[in-house]
């Protein structure tokens, strides 16, 4: 049963058919993280009826200034399996699909066994962020992708695109240069950023030493604020995946259409 009270003023925006399609809604979370924690917080808060999360991390000192998940209680846990309980302390009745793996190639079909709506690829490995995409394009799935968030400080240049489309962004430059090696130039939807980083201060960023899961990579800055806002921006983009939102034809006011 939906908790109407709970959603009442996401209702009283969107309508009561938005409402009951949510609650009828499965989306994928992959990557729990800087992005992905702030995803799973607005999905789980806007009625989506159940969410599959993936991550294969725990929770350690380092993601303190940016990830929602990363409180002292939750130190050296798992972050799939603080995530569920953030979900159920925020709606009980989200059915919840748990898989503590890092998602590629070889597992997809294990992870995907079962279907979903919409996939939120909040991964920041280079060669696991491909894999997904790839098979997700292939077998025709609706999917949002996060590129680099890391080394941005100004929230306006934040914006979403085809990854065809994307500028500035050197993750999703490397995207694109992979997925067109395979065959894909565009059918992933992406949020980024245009803001353009000041390389006299930080490493040239390559393919061979960055974004790389499972070797040790350069730490890279990140202000809670950045990330956070591509997390909710990514949350939104996946619910007009599935809902139409209203048109708002007053002067100032952007337009929302399902994508």
């Amino acid at each position: 049963m939906i908790n109407r009270e709970r959603h009442k003023r996401t209702e009283l925006l969107l309508g009561r058919e938005a409402i009951d399609r949510l609650h009828q809604t499965h989306i994928t979370v992959i990557g729990l993280g800087a992005v992905g924690s702030h995803v799973v917080e607005a999905l789980a808060r806007c009625g989506v009826g159940a969410l599959r999360i993936v991550d294969f991390d725990v929770i350690s000192e380092s993601n303190f200034n940016r990830q929602l998940l990363a409180i002292e209680p939750n130190l050296g846990r798992k972050k799939t399996v603080a995530a569920a309980e953030r979900i159920a302390q925020i709606d009980p009745g989200i059915q919840v699909e748990i898989f503590d793996l890092l998602c590629h190639a070889e597992n997809f079909a294990e992870v995907f066994a079962q279907p979903t709506d919409v996939i939120v690829d909040a991964i920041d490995s280079l060669n696991p962020k491909v894999n997904v995409l790839y098979e997700a394009v292939t077998r025709q799935m609706k999917i949002v992708s996060c590129m680099g968030a890391a080394r941005k400080v100004d929230p306006t240049k934040i914006t979403t695109g085809d990854i065809s489309q994307t500028q500035m962004c050197p993750l999703a430059k490397f995207v694109r240069k992979r997925l067109r090696n395979r065959g894909i130039y565009s059918g992933v939807h992406c949020v980024y950023s245009t803001e353009l980083i000041n390389r006299e201060t930080v490493a040239e960023e390559t393919e061979e030493n960055y974004y790389q899961s499972g070797r040790e990579r350069l730490p890279v800055g990140s202000l809670p604020m950045i990330t956070g806002i591509f997390g909710y921006v990514a949350a939104n983009e996946a619910l007009k995946m599935v809902v139409d939102y209203p048109d708002f034809e007053s002067p100032g006011r952007s337009s929302f259409k399902k994508f």
